[in-house]
């Protein structure tokens, strides 16, 4: 059987998960100044400090390349700081600064409102289904990314 891209589940969720991205960064980078991936960095260490760049990127799916880069930035712009830890010397605890936090909670309604536009048209039951799918899949994912690592 041949493969028609279009057709292709992968890339269909990765051409979704880029137009996505594009359309909710495009609700805060001009007037944030701030990158997809800070954006996501900043949105995890409010929900969650401290953490570890790789606990970050665990968590987001996002390379170590990039979430170093963003936690760069944003160090230097004030937004994050970076703290030894007591455990492990060599690993760095990031935390969100007062100024981070003021521009999370900032941030946030702004994401939330492009979330809401992106959902519009469908119903909360339609919803709950995409998310359910969403969820197997990106579970299958881990199954068989775990599964080649043994």
């Amino acid at each position: 059987t041949a493969l028609s891209l279009h057709d292709y589940l992968p890339y269909r969720l990765a051409g979704t998960s880029n137009q996505v991205s594009r359309v909710v960064a495009r609700a805060y980078q001009a007037r944030f100044g701030l990158t997809v991936w800070e954006w996501r960095v900043i949105a995890l260490l409010g929900e969650a400090e401290p953490m570890t760049a790789q606990s970050l990127s665990d968590i987001a799916a996002m390379d170590k390349v990039s979430v170093s880069r963003a936690v760069k930035a944003l160090v230097e712009r004030g937004l994050v700081v970076r703290a030894e830890r007591a455990s492990d010397r060599r690993s760095r605890d990031l935390r969100l600064t007062n100024p981070g936090r003021s521009l999370y909670l900032e941030i946030m309604p702004v994401a939330l409102g492009a979330e809401a536009d992106l959902l519009d048209g469908l119903d909360a039951e339609e919803v709950a289904i995409l998310v359910r799918l969403l969820e197997a899949v990106r579970s299958r994912a881990a199954e068989l990314l775990d599964g080649a690592d043994t």
